[in-house]
C-alpha cells in the first residue's frame, strides 16, 4: 500500500502553549496524534510523552511476533505508565493527561487505536466519515438517546472525556481494523479542528490534492472560525490498494 501524508499543528489564536503533539513515521508505517489536558506545563508534557512512548514502543516492537492488536494495546499501556510515572515524580502535574489516536499499516492491514475524543476520519467518494467513537460523556449521552447530535455539539460537557491516558482506571483501548482503498484519504486529528471546522468543510478541505496543502488549509480554517484551542492534523493519502501491490 502507497500513501502521502502530511501534519500540521497550530497553537491556535488564543491559546500560548501548544499543548497537542503529533508524530508520523517516516516510513509512513505509522501517525500519532494526541491533544494534552491539565494546565500549560502538565498538558504538553502528557501529550509530549503519549507520543514518544507510543512511537518508541512501535519503533522497537515493529517486527515482533506480536499482532498488531496487541502491539497497540501494549503501547497505549505503556504510555498510560509513563504519564502515570512522571506524575508521581512531579505532584504539580498529578491532573494531567492526554487523548491519542494511532493509525498503524502493519500485517497486511490498517488498524487504528485511540483513547479520549481526538479522532480518525476517512473521506471516500466525497462522503465523511467518523471512524473513532468520542469517549466523552456527550458521546455516551447522545449514544444512549438522551441528548439529540445537534444538542452534543452545543453541550456544556462536551470535553468531558470519559476516558484518557493518565489515569490509574484507563479501561481497555479501543483498537480494530480499518477498511481503505485506493484514493481514501485519512485525516487524524485534535478537537481545535472539529469544534471550529464543520465536517462538510472538513470534507470539502480534504479533498485538496497535495496532502500539506490540505492540512494548512484545515488548520487555517479553524483559525478563521475561531482557533480557540490548539488545532492538530495529519493528512494521508492512499495511493494504492493492498490488491494492487500483491
Amino acid at each position: 500500500m502507497k500513501s502521502s501524508f502530511e501534519g500540521v499543528s497550530d497553537p491556535g489564536l488564543v491559546r500560548q502553549v501548544n499543548q497537542d503533539a503529533y508524530y508520523i513515521d517516516p516510513e509512513g508505517r505509522f501517525f500519532i496524534v494526541a491533544d494534552g489536558m491539565g494546565g500549560h506545563a502538565g498538558g504538553q508534557e502528557a501529550s509530549w510523552i503519549a507520543t514518544k512512548t507510543i512511537q518508541s514502543y512501535l519503533d522497537e516492537h515493529w517486527d515482533s511476533p506480536q499482532n498488531s492488536e496487541n502491539l497497540l494495546e501494549a503501547a497505549f499501556h505503556k504510555a498510560n505508565q509513563a504519564i502515570l510515572n512522571d506524575q508521581g515524580k512531579h505532584p504539580e502535574r498529578s491532573d494531567m493527561g492526554t487523548t491519542a489516536v494511532v493509525l498503524i499499516f502493519r500485517e497486511q492491514s490498517p488498524w487504528v487505536a485511540h483513547v479520549g475524543d481526538s479522532r480518525l476520519y476517512r473521506l471516500r467518494s466525497a462522503n465523511l466519515e467518523q471512524i473513532t467513537e468520542d469517549h466523552t460523556w456527550v458521546a455516551k449521552a447522545t449514544k444512549a438517546g438522551a441528548l439529540t447530535p445537534k444538542q452534543a455539539k452545543t453541550h456544556p460537557w462536551r470535553h468531558m472525556l470519559s476516558q484518557c491516558l493518565g489515569r490509574e482506571d484507563l479501561a481497555q483501548v479501543e483498537i480494530h481494523t480499518l477498511d481503505v482503498q485506493k484514493d481514501d484519504r485519512l485525516l487524524l486529528c485534535s478537537d481545535g479542528l472539529t469544534e471550529e471546522v464543520p465536517e462538510s468543510e472538513i470534507a470539502k478541505l480534504l479533498e485538496y490534492p497535495l496532502c500539506d496543502k490540505a492540512a494548512t488549509a484545515l488548520v487555517e480554517a479553524a483559525k478563521e472560525n475561531g482557533g480557540r484551542d490548539n488545532i492538530t492534523a495529519i493528512i494521508v493519502a492512499i495511493e494504492s490498494s493492498l490488491t494492487q501491490e500483491s
